[in-house]
This record gives C-alpha cells, sequence and structure tokens, in this order.
C-alpha cells in the first residue's frame, strides 16, 4: 500500500524542501523512493533524514507541483529536519539503507518519532480529486495527452460537487499547470 503524504528535508546547508511523495511501510521501516535525480534524495543521503507529514490540506500537493513550495515548518524534536506546521501528524525518519536502484532508489527509513497534532476527519471527495489530479500532474511527460483529458473530466465531477475555497484554489492550480505544459512550459516540477 502507498500513502500520499509530504516529505520534509533540508540540505546540508539548511535550505527546506517540500515534496509530495507516496511512501510504503516494510518491515517496520517507512521505504522512501524518490526519482533520479531528486532533491529529496539529496537531502537525504547528505542529512541520513526526512520526516513524512499526513495532511488533509490538498493546496500542499498541489502547491509543490506548481512551484508553489513555501509552506510553514517548525523544528523536528529528535533529527536535524523540519515538519508542515499544519500537518495532522508526523513522522521523522533516520536513514537506515539504500536499496540502491539506477531511476529510484529505495530510502529505508527507521522512525525516531511519530507524533498526532490533529484528528484526521478523512477526505472528501474534492480533496481524494485533488491528489489524484497531482499525481497526474506529476506525471505529465509520462502520461499521454487523452489520459490526462479523459482523468481530469472525471474529476471535475467531485470538484463541481464537493469542493470547498482550499480545494478550487487546489484544482485551478493544478488546471493551470496542464495549461502551461501543453502550451510548452515544461518546465520541471
Amino acid at each position: 500500500m502507498i500513502r500520499e503524504t509530504i516529505v520534509t528535508t533540508v540540505s546540508a546547508t539548511g535550505g527546506v524542501h517540500i515534496a509530495p511523495m507516496g511512501v510504503r511501510e516494510v518491515e517496520g521501516r517507512v521505504v522512501l523512493a524518490p526519482f533520479r535525480p531528486s532533491t529529496t534524495l539529496e537531502n537525504v543521503l547528505a542529512t541520513q533524514c526526512a520526516v513524512v507529514n499526513l495532511t488533509d490540506d490538498v493546496r500542499v500537493f498541489a502547491g509543490c507541483l506548481t512551484a508553489r513550495r513555501e509552506w510553514p515548518t517548525m523544528s523536528c524534536e529528535r533529527i536535524d529536519c523540519v515538519r508542515l506546521d499544519g500537518a495532522l501528524a508526523h513522522r521523522e525518519l533516520r536513514l537506515a539503507w539504500v536499496e540502491d536502484e539506477q531511476q529510484r532508489p529505495r530510502l529505508h527509513m527507521d522512525v525516531a518519532l511519530e507524533r498526532t497534532h490533529a484528528p484526521f476527519r478523512g477526505f472528501n471527495r474534492a480533496q481524494a480529486a485533488v491528489l489524484e489530479a497531482a499525481i497526474l500532474v506529476s506525471r505529465l511527460h509520462m502520461l499521454p495527452p487523452e489520459k490526462i483529458d479523459t482523468e481530469m473530466s472525471y474529476l471535475t465531477i467531485a470538484i463541481e460537487k464537493t469542493a470547498g475555497p482550499s480545494e478550487r484554489e487546489a484544482w485551478s492550480w493544478l488546471v493551470e499547470r496542464i495549461r502551461e505544459y501543453r502550451a510548452g512550459a515544461r518546465s520541471t516540477i
């Protein structure tokens, strides 16, 4: 099972990086699998730590994929990293070992600390639609345009029926990113 999270890391010089990432658990460890090249990968290898943040603010997912990576953070308790200030829960992780792969190494991480800050009340359909659209946007370079169009058309139904202001804002960022990509502004995400 893959859980959609926000991973925070810091560089060797203290620069904060925030990225959406699906994570797995294998034999009691959290496994991160960032693509090469990746700021997340570079940071974890340099500092030996990361944080998995659980949030229901889908703007963070959409924002990270649309050049909106400035989200409030705060220091961690047990590792030299930061977590999202508004996270519902977070897990502070230490690198245990690396399963080296050419395209997507797997970083096996031990949990140093786990905290819950607020209850998770579940996603509404619009929040789930934004998460799915964010995944599509992260794969624009890999998926055929017809697939993107079909999926976005279906996801629009949930947005129209159940979205609040935050979900509409996040959705608009993702729709604009797709337009930009198709117009030739194919900068890296």
